[in-house]
């Protein structure tokens, strides 16, 4: 359960990338980021599965958090801090003046 949890908040979240990027550039652009988006899943679903399997028994914490839900919502979390490290500051809001 937890495992198509984290698989429909990233469904929703493509959705948002590509709504969010043709807006500002067109559709091309849209379905440029999802793509990206959906490498840079699988990717680090790979790298992480290889790396939970050395640390983690099959079975995991609990019968529903086994090995697969712990990769999947440690990459959750690690694109969650990418995305918020690299998001863009939008021109409203304001710049601390202590940080010059």
């Amino acid at each position: 359960m937890v495992s198509a949890g984290v698989f429909a908040l990233h469904g929703i979240a493509a959705v948002i990338v590509f709504v969010a990027r043709k807006k500002k550039a067109g559709v091309g652009e849209g379905f440029l980021a999802v793509g990206l988006f959906g490498i840079l899943f699988s990717v680090g679903w790979t790298i992480l599965t290889m790396i939970t399997k050395l640390l983690l028994p099959p079975e995991g914490f609990a019968e529903w958090f086994n090995r697969d839900a712990v990769t999947l919502v440690a990459l959750t979390i690690m694109e969650g801090a990418l995305y918020l490290a690299l998001k863009p500051e939008r021109s409203g809001e304001k710049k601390d003046s202590t940080s010059a």
